[in-house]
C-alpha cells in the first residue's frame, strides 16, 4: 500500500468507538503523534488514551491499518478526508456507559447555600440592581400599576350593568351589545367589562377559566377595559350574519 503525501496540513476524519453508537467528524493536525492524537480523542470518545487501540478505515469503510506507532505522526499513515478512525476501548467500560445521562450524578444546591454564592446569577443581579433587585424600579412599577388600576376603576364607575354600549377595540371594527358585568376578576388584573353582543363576535359565553360571570350564548361574550367602551343609546345592528 501506498502511502499518500501529505496534501493539507490538517484532514477531517469520522471518529467511532466501541464505547458509543455514534460518529463524530473532527479536523485534526497531520503533524499530530498518535499519543498526542489518543489524547484528544478522550474529549471525544470518553476513553482513556491509555485504553485505546486505534484502527484506521478508508473512505469505502475498508481496514486499512492500526495506528499503534505512539511516537509516529497522524500524517505518516495513509489518512485522508473522509477517514474513519476507529477507538476500541480496553478500559472495561460498557457499550453506551457514557451516553445514558440518566447515570450521571446530577448536582444539586440548597437555596441556603446559593444564596451565599459570589459568582451566581442572583448575586450579580442584586449587585447590579436589576430585575426584581432594582428596588427604585420596582417602587415605580407598583406606583404605575396603581394609578392604571384607580383610572380603570374611574372608568368603570360610568358603566352600569344593563346598559347598552359600543366597543371599540383596536384593530376591530365596532360591536354593539349589553353591559353584563362590571368589575374585577380572576383571570386578569385590574378592571373589566363583560359584554353580551348582540351577534356572535365575542370569545365566551360569560364564563372563562370555568367561573362564570354572567349568562349569554357562546360566542356572544367578551371582556374589554373600560377604556373601549361607550355607552349610549346604541341600537341593535343587523350585521347581515344570518344572510348567506
Amino acid at each position: 500500500m501506498e502511502v499518500a503525501g501529505i496534501s493539507a496540513p490538517t484532514v477531517t476524519i469520522f471518529i467511532s468507538s466501541s464505547l458509543n453508537s455514534f460518529r463524530s467528524e473532527k479536523r485534526y493536525s497531520r503533524s499530530l503523534t498518535i499519543a498526542e492524537f489518543k489524547c484528544k480523542l478522550e474529549l471525544v470518545v470518553g476513553s482513556p488514551a491509555s485504553c485505546m487501540e486505534l484502527e484506521l478505515y478508508g473512505v469505502d469503510d475498508k481496514f486499512y491499518s492500526k495506528l499503534d506507532q505512539e511516537d509516529a505522526l497522524l500524517g505518516s499513515y495513509p489518512v485522508d478526508d473522509g477517514c474513519r478512525v476507529h477507538v476500541i476501548d480496553h478500559s472495561g467500560a460498557r457499550l453506551g456507559e457514557y451516553e445514558d445521562v440518566s447515570r450521571v450524578e446530577k448536582y444539586k444546591i440548597s437555596q441556603e447555600a446559593y444564596e451565599q454564592r459570589q459568582d451566581s446569577v442572583r448575586s450579580f443581579l442584586k449587585r447590579s440592581k436589576l430585575g426584581r433587585y432594582n428596588e427604585e424600579e420596582r417602587a415605580q412599577q407598583e406606583v404605575e400599576a396603581a394609578q392604571r388600576l384607580a383610572q380603570e376603576k374611574d372608568q368603570a364607575s360610568a358603566i352600569s350593568v344593563g346598559s347598552r354600549c359600543e366597543v371599540r377595540a383596536p384593530g376591530q371594527s365596532p360591536r354593539r351589545g349589553t353591559v353584563m358585568y362590571v368589575g374585577l376578576t380572576d383571570f386578569k388584573p385590574g378592571y373589566w367589562i363583560g359584554v353580551r353582543y348582540d351577534e356572535p363576535l365575542g370569545k365566551n359565553d360569560g364564563s372563562v377559566n370555568g367561573k362564570r360571570y354572567f349568562e349569554c350564548q357562546a360566542k356572544y361574550g367578551a371582556f374589554v377595559k373600560p377604556s373601549v367602551v361607550t355607552v349610549g343609546d346604541f341600537p341593535e345592528e343587523d350585521y347581515g350574519l344570518d344572510e348567506m
